[in-house]
């Protein structure tokens, strides 16, 4: 379990200082928004991992 903690804390730390441009931190619903943020960055990782092929080939080819 640590090694999923390790994966996660910087991705919630991240996630927090995204949430906190748009909520307070001591608003009531910062936990939700928070949470919200991280599915999102985490949808974004795993869609930049599935694509990573086709975004380096394409990058290549602007060259």
């Amino acid at each position: 379990m640590p090694i999923l903690s390790w994966l996660l804390r910087p991705l919630l730390l991240l996630a927090a200082i995204i949430a906190g441009w748009f909520v307070a931190e001591e608003a009531p619903n910062f936990g939700v928004v928070q949470m919200v943020v991280a599915v999102f960055l985490i949808a974004a990782l795993v869609a930049l991992a599935a694509f990573w092929e086709a975004v380096m080939e394409r990058l290549r080819e602007r060259k």
